[in-house]
């Protein structure tokens, strides 16, 4: 078993390290950002890939990760991605992100 905090701090220090590519390249970051969430999303228990879940604890938090993966997958596919549109996504990751942190430090 990881001891409490380990993932945290990965999480932390994973984030870190894409901010600096997020402010110079945010739409090529996107990818990145999504894997990390998604990870830390799968690794708090969420349900990423049922759309059932949507419905189950915390629906926002999927719903702005879905939004921020649209826009990505959007992007992995060679579409253009506008640089609002690849703000919003960086947003909506962050928001996560926060959130799960925040979630990670409750009691």
């Amino acid at each position: 078993m990881q001891e409490p905090g380990l993932d945290r701090h990965e999480w932390e220090t994973a984030w870190e390290a894409l901010e600096p590519q997020l402010r110079d390249a945010p739409i090529e970051t996107l990818p990145e950002l999504d894997a990390l969430v998604e990870r830390m999303l799968v690794e708090r228990g969420y349900a990423i890939a049922d759309p059932v879940a949507d419905d189950g604890i915390d629906p926002e938090v999927l719903a702005a990760f879905r939004s921020a993966r649209e826009i990505t997958r959007l992007f992995d596919s060679g579409k253009d991605v506008s640089p609002g549109d690849a703000a919003a996504a960086a947003d909506g990751y962050r928001s996560v992100y926060a959130y799960l942190l925040e979630q990670r430090s409750a009691p």
